[in-house]
């Protein structure tokens, strides 16, 4: 586990009003819940410590159909994992790869319909 350092984000990450679940697409496992997300990355709560630099093949269930799905599918690098506030979760960031026509579509319809106002 590392310990997080300060990040330079040149992109606000967005708070959803809730948890949305995200699987691991090649065992199956839920890897965690989504706590925010920007076109650049997401940040999960988990109950385990997730491996650092390490790809992912992700599957995030949406909380309503987007152009026919109701979940979609991308591809992500873990990049730090540490204690959540709560010591009995982790905090895991993780950068997009190239994400998909697809997956940005459900991201702007998540943050239309279900982001936290600030």
């Amino acid at each position: 586990m590392t310990t997080r350092q300060p990040i330079q984000r040149k992109v606000a990450r967005r708070h959803l009003i809730y948890y949305l679940r995200v699987f691991d697409q090649d065992s199956g496992d839920l890897l965690g819940n989504l706590v925010d997300i920007s076109e650049h990355g997401i940040m999960l709560v988990s109950d385990r410590e997730l491996p650092e630099d390490k790809i992912f093949h992700l599957r995030m269930l949406l909380p309503e159909t987007v152009d026919g799905s109701r979940d979609v599918e991308f591809s992500a690098k873990s990049r730090w994992c540490g204690n959540d506030t709560n010591p009995d979760f982790f905090d895991t960031g993780f950068e997009l790869i190239e994400p998909s026509q697809e997956f940005l579509a459900a991201l702007d319809r998540l943050l239309e319909g279900y982001m936290f106002n600030h």
